[in-house]
């Protein structure tokens, strides 16, 4: 996850106050605030994430896929699900993944380094990620991350405009895309349109993924359940091998987009406090409102129709792209305006788990693992929607618990460290 610390070193003396008048949020700030929004990002990528760790993969769209009652009479956890968390904090979390590649280099090239330091930094996050996936967790983000980050930073040097509107248009001819290839799909699979002759040969075809992909997680539970660690991971190497390369294909039309347009909004000062605040807020909330009743229309739709396994997957990869976009904009900025005065205990914690966010995002994958395999505390399969919603409030307590004892006495979260040392190629210290 981008470093922010570097930001912090500003000591040009603040403008003095006029009696009465509120102390002005400074640059520094509201760049630490990404920090804020990072830490509500990773947890929140846990709530998205809990039901593909503690049920089949299917599980995670499609309700029928729980190895148990989902717990979820009428689908309405789904749906409140799909609306403020599906999609969105992986979203915040790739435009701030493409600001601190901006920011990483601007820190870079004023130390007069090249962008092959850049380089090398998303070399080991790749590996990281590469290493996540096929030992830890099969959701890995942080592979394509990197890929898809080092085609971004042969454009850093483009100008701010060009990478806004390289990256809105792509993004939304990527959505265009997604929904050419999705939304077809429930319609014939599940409405009387597919038992025509125009379209009862593509029905017919749609039954094998299904059934392969709902077999495939078969046996990877038979694997987990039974606690066969090195089993699993030579299941993956066997059937998983070129998954990664999949997912890169599958969300890089989403993922360099929101990239670009994060590289872009920290240039013309969205993060910084540079953008009007009474227009942004507008914007904001209007984004966030907007995006919000889109994906609410989706969810009873599919709510409607049963939450079929086409249906469920035209929603998630197909319909909901573009008020995605708008919505995971608004909440950025919504935030960047909000999170400076967040201030209290609460907030403190929540910025150091932000400070933190790549040791806490590959941690929570560990101690998911613990909780779930059969090896450990064998959970996989056994809990319901709400009792895994238990599970995510229980980590993110976690998270918040020992983030901020440990960043008072240590510089970096251990991860943060190593991958800063692999990166730089030296030991930097670690405690203060």
């Amino acid at each position: 996850m981008p470093d922010t610390s570097e930001v912090f070193d500003n000591d040009a003396p603040e403008p003095a106050l006029a009696a009465g008048e509120a102390a002005p949020v400074s640059k520094s700030e509201r760049i630490g605030s990404l920090d804020f929004i990072r830490g509500l990002a990773v947890m929140g990528i846990l709530a998205a994430n809990i039901i593909a760790f503690g049920q089949p993969f299917s599980a995670y769209m499609y309700p029928d896929g729980f190895l148990v009652p989902d717990g979820d009479p009428g689908g309405w956890q789904w749906i409140a699900q799909f609306v403020l968390i599906d999609g969105k904090m992986r979203g915040l979390f790739t435009l701030l993944f493409g600001a601190g590649l901006y920011l990483f280099m601007e820190r870079s090239w004023a130390r007069g380094e090249t962008r092959w330091l850049q380089a090398r930094r998303l070399f080991w996050l790749g590996l990281f990620g590469l290493f996540h996936f096929f030992v830890i967790w099969r959701g890995d983000i942080l592979f394509y991350y990197a890929v898809i980050g080092l085609v971004v930073l042969l454009a850093l040097r483009w100008t701010v405009s060009v990478q806004w509107k390289v990256g809105l248009f792509s993004y939304i001819a990527g959505a265009v895309l997604y929904a050419l290839m999705m939304a077809p799909l429930p319609f014939v699979a599940d409405t009387p349109l597919g038992e025509g002759d125009n379209f009862s040969e593509m029905r017919a075809g749609l039954a094998a993924p299904k059934t392969a992909a709902l077999a495939a997680d078969e046996a990877e539970t038979a694997l987990i359940s039974a606690g066969e660690f090195t089993g699993l991971v030579a299941h993956r190497i066997e059937n998983n091998l070129t998954e990664p390369l999949a997912n890169l294909m599958l969300f890089g039309l989403e993922t360099l987009p929101l990239m670009l347009m994060g590289a872009a909004l920290y240039r013309m000062g969205m993060f910084s406090g540079e953008f009007d605040a009474q227009r942004m807020r507008f914007w904001g909330w209007t984004g966030v409102i907007a995006g919000a009743l889109a994906h609410l229309a989706i969810g009873l739709w599919i709510q409607a129709s049963g939450f079929t396994y086409y249906g469920t997957l035209a929603a998630f990869v197909g319909f909901s792209v573009l008020p995605r976009l708008v919505m995971v904009i608004g909440l950025a900025a919504v935030l960047v305006l909000y999170a400076p005065y967040a201030t209290g205990w609460l907030s403190e914690r929540i910025r150091a788990a932000g400070r933190a966010a790549f040791t806490n995002y590959l941690g929570t994958s560990v101690l998911m693992i613990v909780l779930f395999h059969g090896w450990g505390f064998g959970l996989y399969g056994k809990l319901n929607r709400p009792e895994l919603y238990g599970i995510v409030i229980g980590t993110c307590a976690i998270m918040l618990l020992w983030s901020k004892p440990w960043l008072d006495n240590f510089r970096y979260g251990p991860l943060e460290w190593l991958w800063r040392c692999l990166t730089y190629g030296k030991l930097f210290a670690l405690k203060k």
